[in-house]
Order: C-alpha cells, then sequence, then structure tokens
C-alpha cells in the first residue's frame, strides 16, 4: 500500500487557525462506514446518533504548555524546545530547534534563569535529552514560561490556553490534544448521560508523533513513536458491561481507538493496564474492540487518515473528505468533525 494512496487536495483556506466560540457548533459530517452513505449536521446532533447503552470513550489527558523559549548560556543564540517525553530525574526527550546549537553540554536559561536546562545526550531523529534545574515545582515553572505546542499549520496565537484542552482533561502529559474531543461541552456531555449512554475514561499521553509524516513510500514499513496509556479498573469494566449488553463502542478521537485496540484482546474485551503502544492502524487492520469513531479531518498521507481508511474504507473517507471540501469544512485540529458509524438510524431528535 502506497503513501500516495492518501493524498488529496486540500485548500489552504480550510485548515482551521482558531478555534470555534461554540465548542459543539462545527459541522458534523455523518459517515456509513459499510455504503460510504453521508449526512451533513451539526455536532451537537451527535446525540440523536448515540443510542442508549453504548459506551463513549474519551481521552482525559492534558496538554502541558510544552513548548519553551530561551537563550543559549553564553551566546544569548535563540532556542526553542518541546517536551516530548518525560524520563527521570528533570530530564526530558525534547525536540530543539536550531538543533546545530545544542550539543552535549550546552545550556539554555529560560525566564531569566527561572528554569536552565542542559544537554546531556542526543537520541534518535536528533532529538535532545536535557535535564533541567530549577526551585519550585516543575508544573508551575512550566505554566508560567510555555506555550501551548500547537501543530505546525496552526501559524495564528492561541488566546486562550483552555482552547487547546478537552473539557474533560485531567492528567498532564501530552504534548498534542485529542482534538476530537475539543467539540464536547459540559452539557452536551451531560445531555449525552441523561440519554443513556455510558462514558469510558482512558488515558493516552499524545506524542509528536501524531504530526510527523510517513516518510516511506511503502505504508507498512511505517514506524510510530512509543505513547503511554493506561486503562483503569472502572473504564474496563465500563466498556466491558457495554459490550456485553449489545452496546457500540464508540471511541472519541484515533487516541483513544489506539488505547483500546492496544489493550483489548482478540475476543473484544479490556483489562486494566498501562504500558506503551506504538500500534499503526493502516487498511487491512480487524478492529477487536471499535465500533465507531468520533474523528476531525486530517492531513494527507497521515497515520490518522490511513487510521480512518482502516475503519470505513480508504474510498468511502476520501469520497467523504471531497465532499466535506467542497461543503467548507474546516480540517484539522480546531477544525471539524466526523462520526463513523454503520448505523445512521436515530432515534429521535434529542
Amino acid at each position: 500500500m502506497n503513501v500516495k494512496d492518501f493524498d488529496f487536495e486540500l485548500p489552504q483556506e480550510l485548515i482551521a487557525q482558531d478555534p470555534l466560540e461554540d465548542r459543539s457548533g462545527s459541522k458534523l459530517l455523518i459517515l456509513d462506514k459499510d455504503t460510504g452513505k453521508t449526512e451533513h449536521r451539526i455536532f451537537r446532533d451527535i446525540v440523536s446518533y448515540l443510542n442508549p447503552g453504548d459506551c463513549l470513550v474519551i481521552n482525559n489527558t492534558k496538554v502541558i504548555p510544552a513548548r519553551l523559549y530561551g537563550v543559549k548560556e553564553g551566546t544569548e543564540a535563540h532556542i526553542e524546545i518541546l517536551l516530548l517525553k518525560r524520563r527521570e530525574n528533570d530530564i526530558w526527550e525534547t525536540l530543539v530547534k536550531p538543533g546545530k546549537k545544542a550539543k552535549p553540554g550546552t545550556k539554555i536559561i529560560f525566564g531569566d534563569g527561572l528554569l536552565t536546562g542542559e544537554v546531556i545526550d542526543v537520541v534518535e531523529e536528533g532529538n535532545r535529552l536535557i535535564q533541567f534545574s530549577y526551585e519550585g515545582i516543575f508544573e508551575e515553572i512550566l505554566d508560567r514560561l510555555g506555550q501551548m505546542p500547537l501543530p505546525p499549520y496552526i501559524t495564528h496565537r492561541l488566546k486562550d490556553k483552555n482552547r487547546y484542552q478537552t473539557v474533560y482533561a485531567k492528567y498532564d502529559g501530552s504534548a498534542a490534544a485529542p482534538t476530537a474531543g475539543l467539540h464536547f461541552t459540559p452539557e452536551l456531555l451531560q445531555t449525552i448521560r441523561e440519554k443513556g449512554v455510558h462514558i469510558a475514561e482512558v488515558t493516552l499521553h499524545v506524542g509528536l508523533g501524531t504530526f510527523r509524516p510517513v516518510k516511506v513510500e511503502n505504508v507498512s514499513e511505517h514506524h510510530m513513536h512509543s505513547e503511554f496509556y493506561m486503562i483503569d479498573e472502572k473504564a474496563a469494566d465500563t466498556i466491558n458491561a457495554a459490550k456485553r449488553a449489545g452496546g457500540r463502542i464508540i471511541c472519541v478521537g484515533t487516541t483513544s481507538c489506539r488505547t483500546l485496540e492496544s489493550a483489548a484482546k482478540e475476543d473484544g474485551t479490556i483489562e486494566p493496564t498501562s504500558g506503551w503502544t506504538e500500534i499503526f492502524i493502516y487498511p487491512g487492520y480487524h478492529f477487536k474492540i471499535l465500533d465507531a469513531l468520533i474523528t476531525n479531518f486530517h492531513l494527507p498521507e497521515s497515520t490518522l487518515l490511513m487510521l480512518v481508511s482502516a475503519l470505513a474504507g480508504r474510498e468511502h473517507v476520501l469520497a467523504a473528505y471531497q465532499e466535506a471540501i467542497e461543503n467548507k469544512y474546516r480540517f484539522f485540529s480546531f477544525g471539524d468533525a466526523m462520526f463513523i458509524t454503520s448505523e445512521n438510524t436515530k432515534e429521535g431528535e434529542d
């Protein structure tokens, strides 16, 4: 399978630069994964497509303000750092720009000395291991000095940090938001619960690999970066009970999907677990537990587009994307949403 099979022409003006004022007011494209049939709605209409007994699986990771701007000690050269993965003893794996100024032994000053870092090693793909020194609590310093690590295709500055967080974000650790969840409001989630839909919370800390392009021609040769995930006993019990009772398992976002598919057994059950996953889902993959998916519109040739193509079929997905372009849907992190399901019957206009 060639990476070019997942290419499409996207007008630049359809890349959403800012979040909508109303989170749940975005467009929603309903795609029947079996027939390719589509419908056009508003996101809050998602309630009409959920049935009592279904289980909505959300990723409660929290994005940290992981982008830091500092100066190199001695030369005052400007250096930008993106925190990728926490190691032990205040050591982080980071992406540094420009990398040539960050050789081992280099010291970087942030916030007039509030935080300092020393490059201690170079790891895969040129990433740097940096050991940080500070007084106080690291998270509080990061909140003061750091900026949200918006994807490279978003050029506008974010006015409110919370708009790059889901309303249910709990656990610090992501370098990117699980963006399908950005459409939910507390009120919408309450309406969903009142309809009899179960909600299970899992955690997957999204890494920078979510933005990395596929650089190999043969899709199967692509290697995903590892990301930490966690499923607690309450979530596992909720998901298993819904599955046993005949409810659908509906993942909010590709991150929730990859979490469940990493942990699920062949019989479609889940046990409480945590660990690191490098799961790569592309056409030909057999889903063990997921029945339906709420997701945003993704980059051409991206692993995320490959995942949704595995669920709904590449032809159906690319045809739906073309329809979305014609209807001026907004793409990527702050863009509109798609619900991929096999049942377009509604129980009533809720």
